[in-house]
């Protein structure tokens, strides 16, 4: 079961192949819904300062009953921290947030800040963030470091001076986006890749040719996209608080034919609706 299946980062910390995503979910509602998926089998709990739900996230693996050393919980850092002093305050204030001694994965969530994504120069500000970082790895309190949204000039920028390599890059890879080269990138510098957004949005669960070959495999057009990110190496974090749509999200025992991965390679499907305001989306 995929559940139970792992990859290894670069430093030997495991991490389950494919979590939970919780943006949007509200924080009131996240303790529930990470206690539900939980309860499933899942064990990856994907979170951000800006979604401002550590808390419920926090609430939802304390209250599970699972031991925290079965589950791998990931935050983000701030976008807009640019600074050392300001990082190393925001590791202490999610730790607390979430009421955990340790944070298995926290990633810098954006190289520039959101009103200026793919704007202005922050290469400093990102490896004065990413030195807080090491310092947290470094006592223990994370044990493992990351980023995400960085391009390879981003990821270039932080290995020039890092004392310890970036082990992840969150990055939005679905079917209908899948940036070939940063992937090939991350993997020859054993940086994994998770995969945010990994169904898309309503454009793709409508496309008929999506919907046509997931009829071939008796699938869903969402477990045929997760298994399309699981194929490329990446971590799928699909966002729901719905038990069932994690249930089915975790239904992913089959394989997609190389042609049929060429052929899902090659589309391109990026309407995101009403979302495309967010600029991970927009790409600015």
């Amino acid at each position: 079961m995929i559940l139970d299946e792992t990859y290894t980062l670069s430093n030997g910390v495991k991490t389950p192949k494919l979590g939970l995503g919780t943006w949007f979910i509200d924080d009131d509602k996240a303790a529930q819904a990470v206690k539900d998926a939980l309860a499933l089998g899942y064990r990856n709990i994907d979170t951000a300062q800006a979604y401002g739900n550590e808390c419920g996230v926090g609430e939802g693996i304390r209250a599970s009953g699972v031991p925290r050393e079965e589950v791998f919980v990931s935050t983000k850092l701030a976008a807009e921290i640019k600074d050392y002093d300001g990082a190393a305050v925001a590791i202490d204030g999610s730790l607390a947030a979430l009421g955990l001694e340790y944070i298995d994965l926290m990633l810098i969530h954006s190289p520039q800040p959101w009103d200026d994504f793919r704007g202005g120069d922050y290469a400093e500000g990102n490896r004065e963030a990413w030195r807080a970082l090491e310092d947290a790895y470094r006592a223990g309190r994370l044990r493992a470091i990351g980023v995400s949204n960085f391009e390879q000039e981003d990821v270039e920028n932080i290995l020039r001076t890092a004392t310890v390599a970036p082990r992840v890059n969150q990055l939005l890879v679905h079917v209908g986006n899948t940036p070939r080269g940063l992937l090939a990138y991350c993997e020859s510098r054993d940086i994994l890749v998770q995969a945010y957004s990994p169904i898309g949005h309503g454009a793709i669960l409508k496309d008929q040719d999506l919907q046509a070959m997931a009829e071939r495999y008796g699938v869903t057009v969402p477990q045929l996209s997760l298994r399309y990110a699981l194929q490329l190496g990446t971590v799928p974090l699909p966002k729901t608080a719905n038990p069932d749509h994690m249930r089915s999200n975790a239904e992913l025992d089959f394989t997609i034919a190389d042609n049929d991965m060429q052929e899902l390679l090659g589309l391109q499907i990026r309407d995101y609706g009403k979302d495309s305001a967010f600029p991970v989306y927009s790409g600015k």
